[in-house]
């Protein structure tokens, strides 16, 4: 009975280890839902990177009479001023997915740095940082992205600022929510004890821990970046206006929908391929996370 006893003691008192990002990726691929959001992604950035050498013209060369339907020269027909559709969308692609995943890949550092901080200091610093956050979420995105570059110009550095500062405090709530019980775990206070800097501790032993929902939190926050983006080059508010941009051909285009549809519907299908494949990575890797469907996706 003792040995029972003190088998389940050391057991209890053996850390959980942490998922890493990598395992946890190669496990929610097991799942058709991920899968799917991988091969949309997959096929929208493939595009997106090797559209412009294989695109049949120039993104502002004319080659038809505005607004003509698709023909042999132009597949999808021609936009409001002639250019072909099919070309200017190959040529679209790049700067929203680009500016999109370098604006979470920001607000993701910045996001998590803040969460662990502040659920690691379980002090007055913790309600300080955390109460800005709340200040941020606030507002919403794009109105606080509107006032940015209303101030500072339709810049690509501002507007993927302004995405970024306004992505963290919701990064920084999961990872705050998700490292909490953690730093209340033994081999924290073992680390502590044993003289580990505090941000090794962080990196190290917070953060391991942490990677599950961040990623899922990642994947959500790079879909909205994308609409957003696109939402505000809908409005006229891109680096380029004239320039081919999915959003920008939306508003230029949106007028004739009844008689040439193809010079918005096209962007419009690019986009929302393009975050419904990430919304399915999301949630595949949020229910692996959460062993959801494991089993039945093994056999």
């Amino acid at each position: 009975m003792s040995q029972v006893s003190d088998v389940a003691i050391l057991d209890a008192e053996v850390p959980t280890p942490p998922v890493r990002g990598t395992s946890l990726l190669r496990r929610s691929l097991r799942l058709w839902r991920t899968r799917i959001g991988v091969a949309l992604v997959g096929v929208i950035v493939l595009l997106a990177i090797i559209g412009p050498y294989v695109a049949p013209y120039g993104p502002s060369t004319p080659v038809g009479a505005p607004n003509s339907e698709p023909s042999g020269k132009a597949v999808l027909g021609t936009d409001y001023l002639g250019q072909d559709v099919l070309s200017r969308v190959l040529y679209g692609g790049g700067s929203i997915l680009v500016m999109a995943v370098i604006a979470t890949a920001l607000g993701l550092i910045v996001g998590t740095a803040i969460g662990l901080v502040a659920a690691y200091s379980r002090n007055a610093l913790d309600d300080i940082l955390m109460r800005g956050m709340d200040v941020i979420m606030a507002l919403p995105q794009i109105l606080l992205a509107l006032v940015a570059v209303a101030i500072v110009g339709p810049h690509a550095w501002v507007i993927v600022v302004a995405i970024a500062l306004t992505t963290a405090p919701r990064i920084a709530r999961v990872a705050r929510g998700a490292a909490q019980p953690v730093v209340e775990r033994d081999f924290i206070a073992c680390s502590e004890a044993m003289g580990v800097p505090r941000w090794r501790i962080l990196s190290g032993e917070l953060l391991p821990n942490t990677l599950g929902p961040l990623m899922v939190e990642a994947s959500l926050r790079l879909t909205y970046s994308i609409a957003l983006i696109a939402g505000l080059a809908f409005l006229g508010l891109s680096p380029n206006p004239n320039g081919a941009n999915w959003g920008t051909m939306i508003n230029q285009n949106e007028i004739v929908l009844a008689v040439q549809p193809w010079g918005a519907a096209a962007p419009i299908i690019a986009i929302a391929l393009l975050t419904m494949g990430t919304g399915l990575i999301g949630d595949g890797i949020a229910r692996t996370a959460a062993g959801i469907d494991r089993a039945r996706d093994e056999e």
